[in-house]
């Protein structure tokens, strides 16, 4: 009966062991990742007509493509800010 109360000890102790190693006292802080440069850059430069003389047809074609980058650009990088602020927010507020 004594060997077997003293493995019932041996387990126990070993087991406690086992337990206070996986504690710690450092705080471990994980930082909120950055965004990727690709997705963190500016819109295009919008075209513009060389010369004096202009016609209409480039004119027209010119705002037209103008108008056609400044929008897609806007929104998806509108959108990404949006998103990238608020899932930083949320991570933040859990830490």
């Amino acid at each position: 009966m004594s060997l077997i109360r003293l493995f019932i000890l041996v387990i126990f102790i070993v087991l406690a062991f086992l337990i206070t190693a996986c504690s710690t006292v450092v705080p471990v802080t994980q930082n909120f990742p950055q965004a990727p440069d690709m997705l963190m850059e500016k819109c295009p430069e919008l075209k513009t007509i060389p010369g004096e003389r202009v016609t209409i047809i480039e004119f027209t074609k010119t705002v037209s493509e103008n108008y056609t980058t400044y929008y897609q650009c806007a929104g998806r990088t509108d959108a990404w800010i949006d998103w990238y602020r608020q899932q930083k927010k949320i991570w933040e507020e859990t830490q």
